[in-house]
């Protein structure tokens, strides 16, 4: 029997984190190979900010991600940072632009930010194998070795980058977490975050007028709150908000919408009033809210009167509905449309300062498959950038 070809380092998953750790431990010297089962790397980095990455966010603190230990983020984000990445990128002369909330997209694809990480890994003398599954993982005298569809690769250390449960459609799988309990590594429960949220039958035929409209709105979950867009959908509610405090939101809970954050509904209903009382309630609302949204909520807390018929104690249930509407999701989209996985590998196990398993000399574990979920705006790509470039340092 042959011995397997020997290498320093494997990394599975040849994604954002995967390909990030894979060119640090490259750089430092190390014989580098990376598996994926996809035919192509960065798939998701390819797909994100609507094909332009939405590549980091220039306020990727700790407080902006969800974790049983929220603090062992902390160690990788300030190593390896926001203006790190971005350095990375001008120096690679790729362009990009600021959107909202210290959002940063691509100027152009999100392909150049493949490009730059593949480039990158070649010149660091890293291989990249696609298109080759995993069928299994061993530890050995020195290290472990790695079975493959392709052969079997023996090595020191073994980074796992395989990413969480989101979009199976492009090859997403838990394969991460049963390698993590294969070596014991403890696991926090997962499910779909950053994800779309859906509603009962009756609650959907009343919304039904509504599907397609947007607002910039707030929505609200116990004392965590977001204000961005929110969309009505045939399946329920969507929109960068929704998206938000999905990953707080757990089934059987309320959430609460402001359909117009900031806006004293109530005192500009009044004025209308004294203003031209003939007028419709409709017709003053849809000055602040679109038109069917203010038809929707006006027929079902007015009716069809002038506003000289309604009171102020009307006047403030308009008000009500549009700024403290409460509603109870039934549940989500799922992993089909989800953009990140919550839960994963329970940090207890791993050293924050080199994402390494404590009690598996040689074990790395970074990025979506750890526990560790950022919001959305580019914190999770940072998570990755970060992780892996900490894991790039000592595997």
């Amino acid at each position: 029997m042959s011995r397997p070809a020997s290498v320093d380092v494997v990394v599975i998953g040849a994604g954002a984190a995967g390909l990030m750790c894979a060119i640090e431990a490259g750089r430092r010297g190390r014989r580098v190979v990376v598996l994926d089962h996809a035919r192509a790397p960065g798939e998701k980095i390819r797909i994100s900010g609507g094909g332009r990455c939405n590549f980091t966010n220039r306020d990727a603190a700790p407080r902006h991600y969800l974790s049983a230990n929220p603090g062992f983020a902390i160690s990788a984000l300030k190593r390896y940072t926001a203006q790190d990445f971005i350095a990375r990128m001008d120096r690679r002369g790729i362009a990009w632009h600021e959107k909202t909330l210290g959002q940063l997209f691509c100027d152009g694809s999100a392909r150049q930010v493949v490009e730059m990480l593949t480039d990158e890994l070649r010149e660091a003398g890293g291989e990249l194998r696609l298109s080759t599954a995993i069928t299994g993982i061993e530890r050995s005298a020195d290290g472990f070795t790695v079975a493959t569809a392709n052969g079997t690769l023996a090595c020191a250390s073994l980074v796992i980058a395989s990413g969480g449960k989101s979009i199976p459609k492009m090859g997403a799988t838990g394969f991460g977490y049963e390698v993590a309990e294969r070596f014991g590594l403890a696991l926090q429960p997962t499910r779909p975050g950053l994800v779309p949220l859906t509603l009962d039958p009756a609650q959907l035929e009343r919304l039904a007028p509504l599907a397609g409209v947007a607002v910039e709105g707030r929505v609200s979950h116990g004392k965590t709150r977001f204000e961005e867009g929110l969309l009505f959908t045939h399946r329920g509610l969507s929109g960068p908000a929704i998206l938000q405090i999905s990953s707080y939101w757990r089934e059987g809970d309320e959430i609460a919408l402001a359909l117009a954050p900031g806006a004293d509904v109530f005192a500009q209903l009044r004025e209308a009033r004294a203003a031209n009382g003939r007028q419709s309630p409709v017709t003053a609302l849809a000055n602040l809210l679109p038109k069917r949204l203010a038809q929707l909520i006006t027929d079902r807390e007015a009716g069809a009167v002038n506003l000289a018929d309604l009171s102020d104690k009307a006047l403030r249930r308009i008000d009500e509905a549009v700024n403290g509407w409460r509603l109870k999701p039934t549940g989500s989209e799922g992993y089909r449309t989800a953009e990140v996985t919550l839960g994963g590998v329970d940090t207890a196990g791993l050293d924050s300062r080199t994402l390494a398993a404590r009690e598996v000399p040689g074990l790395y574990f970074v990025g979506e498959v750890v526990d560790v979920t950022g919001w959305l705006g580019g914190y999770n790509f940072q998570w990755a950038w970060s992780s892996g470039w900490v894991a790039g340092q000592f595997a």
